[in-house]
């Protein structure tokens, strides 16, 4: 699985397909940005408006299946509604803002009676992230690493939108958890560039999940080959 991981923030079914097709045999793995307009704004694809009652994605597949895998980064309220039709999708990989629920102890137990998810058993058929925002604390995940497979620091301070700037004081927190949990895989999304992923490497990051550093280059594959480039001189391989 690569450790660069383009990130669609769709605003339509066909803005998703469009930007699929550009990636298409140039990575493996793709993450879906889903937001519902009510945790963070504006809503995405397939929530209509902030007012929309839509949670899921209409019955639709995620297209290329069998040569692309997708992960779907629910910043939605009370994911625990919406999970299953994700992975009805296609979905493969599934992070949750830990910041979403009041019922995360209930969440995080349910993944098991009712997906059969066990941490590190079936990692490629389904795994499931927790994700967190730059200013909460490690304390709200730690009682729940032991039930997820990976977690997901959010690079940026405002969430749900790309292009947001790469917020440093993430990097001191990134370090404390690779000191304390070195076994943990760890990715970081928001504010993901060729200026920022160094520090993330080095601070002991193993996958860069990357936005909009992708789709306003002038290249996009120059660009995610450099990317990639990065992460070969940093000890970790796609």
């Amino acid at each position: 699985m690569g450790v660069i991981v383009p990130a669609i923030l769709p605003t339509s079914r066909n803005d998703l397909d469009e930007k699929l097709l550009r990636l298409h045999g140039l990575v493996d793995t793709v993450q879906v940005d889903v937001v519902d307009g009510r945790f963070v704004t504006p809503a995405s694809w397939p929530y209509k408006d902030a007012n929309a009652d839509v949670r899921e994605p209409s019955g639709d597949t995620f297209p290329y299946l069998g040569q692309l895998s997708f992960e779907v980064d629910l910043m939605v309220e009370e994911p625990e509604h919406v999970i299953r039709h994700w992975i009805e999708a296609g979905a493969t990989r599934i992070i949750i803002h830990a910041e979403t629920t009041r019922m995360l102890p209930k969440l995080m137990n349910d993944l098991s009676t009712t997906y059969g998810h066990d941490k590190d058993f079936t990692p490629e058929l389904l795994s499931f992230g927790l994700a967190i925002n730059v200013s909460t604390e490690l304390s709200l995940i730690e009682p729940f690493l032991h039930q997820c497979d990976f977690v997901q620091f959010m690079g940026i301070a405002k969430i749900g939108k790309q292009g947001e700037p790469f917020d440093k004081s993430v990097l001191p927190k990134i370090s404390a958890f690779r000191k304390k949990y070195p076994a943990m895989p760890l990715q970081v999304d928001g504010g993901v560039s060729l200026a920022t992923a160094p520090g993330l490497l080095q601070a002991g990051v193993t996958r860069l999940v990357v936005g909009s550093d992708l789709w306003n280059a002038p290249d996009l594959t120059a660009e995610l080959k450099k990317l990639q480039g990065l992460v070969q001189t940093y000890g970790l391989y796609a």
